[in-house]
C-alpha cells in the first residue's frame, strides 16, 4: 500500500475531473460505498472459487464476531447497495464509482494491495445497445485521456445452459493431459475451468490452442447477441479483436466480457476489464437482474496519462511583501484574489525581499506582486513578470493600483 504524495495528486485530480465530466454528460449518477463489508457478500457475489475470494481478500472478525472484507472490487457492494435501498423501484439504473479496494496480491508496477478503481453500472438493462454503450462510454473516456494505442478484446461467454455444457467438456478435455498441467491449472479443473483459459504460462497457453472452444457450444440466441454486438461497435467505429479465451476472473459474468489493455503495461496490461453479469442480482436475494459493467484501475491509468495530462500546479502569482502594513495587505490582497479563482500563494516570512524573490522563483509562478511598506502609503502594488510564455525569464514590471490589480493579472496570465 502506498501513500500518494502532493507532486501526484494533481494528475489523480485530473483524471478523476474528466471522469466526473464524462460520466455527467453520459447521463450516470454517483454512488459510494462502504469500504468494508460483510465477507458473505463476496463468497455469494464473486464465487468461493475465485482467486479474489480464495487468495486474496482481506478478512477478519470485527468485535462483535461477524466476519467482514475490505472491498475487493465495486460491482457486489453496488448490487448489495442497489437491493439493500430499493434503487430498482426507480426503474433501471446508470451509477459510476470510485475509490480504494483491498486486495492481497503480489505488488508491481500499477497493482499494489490498497489499489482505486472508477467503475460504471448498468442495473437493469438487458439490451444488445447497453452492452455497447457501455463499452463506448470505457473507450470514449480513455481517447478523452489521450490514450489512442489501447486494443479492445471481446468475447462472449454465452448463457448459464453454454457454459454448463462446456465446462464438462473442457474438464474432461483438460483430466486427459492432467500431466501437462502446471499446478494452478491442476487446481482449478474440477472447481474453475473456465479460469484456465486465462492462464499465463506460455506452455498452457500453447496446449489450450487445440482445446474445445465455448463458441462451438453457443446457442443461436448467444451467437445472435455477440453478432449483433460486434455490428453495433463496427458501427460506432470502435475497433476490436477477438480473444475466445478471454473469460476474466469473477464468477458472475455471462455473455458479453471485454477488456482494454496497452502494450505499455507489461505483463500486466489491462486497462480497463468488464462484462455482462445478468445472474447477480438474483444471487444476492433480489430479482432477476439484467446488468452489465466495467472497471478501470487508477494506478495503471495514471502510468499510462501521466505524460498527455497537463500539470498546471503552479500558482498564478507570489505575493511578495515586508513590514507589518504591507502584510496586512498582502493577506487581505491573497484572499480576494483566491475567491476570484486566482492560484496564489503568500509569503509572510518577512525576510529579504531578494530571499522572497528567490522563493517565488521555485514555486513556478508567472507573476510576483510585491508590496512593501511605500507601496501600501501610495495604495499601488508591483507586479513582476517571472516567466513569459516561452518559459523564459520575464522582468517587465508594472505598476498598478490595488484597484485595478485583478484585471491587470486577467491580461498577464493567459
Amino acid at each position: 500500500m502506498v501513500d500518494l504524495l502532493p507532486a501526484q495528486i494533481d494528475y489523480w485530480q485530473k483524471v478523476e475531473s474528466i471522469a466526473r465530466d464524462h460520466f455527467s454528460r453520459a447521463g450516470l449518477e454517483e454512488i459510494r460505498t462502504p469500504i468494508i463489508e460483510q465477507t458473505e457478500l463476496f463468497l455469494r457475489g464473486i464465487g468461493e472459487n475465485t482467486d479474489v475470494v480464495g487468495k486474496e481478500m482481506y478478512t477478519f472478525e470485527d468485535r462483535g464476531g461477524r466476519s467482514c472484507t475490505l472491498r475487493p472490487e465495486g460491482t457486489a457492494s453496488v448490487a448489495r447497495a442497489i437491493l439493500q435501498n430499493g434503487l430498482l423501484n426507480n426503474g433501471p439504473q446508470r451509477l459510476w464509482y470510485g475509490g480504494p479496494m483491498f486486495r492481497y496480491e503480489r505488488p508491481q508496477a500499477g497493482r499494489q494491495r490498497q489499489f482505486h478503481q472508477i467503475g460504471v453500472e448498468f442495473v437493469g438493462f438487458d439490451s444488445v445497445i447497453s452492452d455497447a454503450e457501455v463499452i463506448s462510454i470505457a473507450w470514449d473516456f480513455l481517447c478523452a485521456l489521450g490514450l489512442n494505442d489501447l486494443t479492445l478484446e471481446l468475447n462472449t461467454l454465452g448463457s448459464n445452459e453454454d457454459r454448463h455444457s462446456f465446462k464438462e467438456k473442457l474438464k474432461d478435455w483438460l483430466n486427459q493431459r492432467f500431466d501437462l498441467l502446471d499446478e494452478d491449472s491442476q487446481k482449478r479443473i474440477n472447481v474453475n475451468p473456465l479460469r484456465i483459459l486465462d492462464s499465463k504460462n506460455i506452455a498452457i497457453k500453447k496446449l489450450l490452442c487445440e482445446a474445445p472452444s465455448l463458441s462451438d457450444f453457443l446457442s443461436k440466441e448467444s451467437k445472435n447477441r455477440f453478432d449483433f454486438l460486434q455490428e453495433l461497435l463496427n458501427n460506432l467505429n470502435i475497433p476490436y479483436k477477438i480473444n475466445k479465451n478471454l473469460v476474466r476472473g469473477l464468477d458472475y459474468y455471462s455473455h458479453t466480457a471485454f477488456e482494454i489493455t496497452s502494450d505499455h503495461l507489461g505483463s500486466q496490461a489491462t486497462v480497463c476489464g468488464g462484462g455482462r453479469y445478468d445472474g447477480l442480482i438474483a444471487d444476492l436475494g433480489g430479482p432477476k437482474t439484467p446488468s452489465i459493467g466495467w472497471a478501470i484501475g487508477m494506478e495503471r491509468l495514471i502510468i499510462l496519462t501521466k505524460d498527455r495530462i497537463s500539470h498546471s500546479k503552479f500558482p498564478d502569482a507570489y505575493v511578495i511583501n515586508r513590514g507589518q502594513n504591507a502584510q496586512q495587505v498582502a493577506l487581505k490582497i491573497t484572499r480576494k484574489l483566491r475567491s476570484d479563482n486566482f492560484r496564489i500563494e503568500l509569503d509572510y516570512s518577512g525576510s529579504s525581499f531578494s530571499k522572497q524573490f528567490k522563493r517565488a522563483d521555485k514555486s513556478g509562478a508567472k507573476l510576483a506582486i510585491v508590496i512593501g511598506e511605500d507601496e501600501v502609503s501610495k495604495g499601488q502594488l508591483m507586479i513582476k513578470q517571472l516567466r513569459d510564455d516561452e518559459k523564459e525569464k520575464g522582468g517587465k514590471e508594472y505598476i498598478c493600483s490595488i484597484e485595478e490589480l485583478n484585471q491587470l493579472i486577467s491580461k498577464l496570465i493567459v
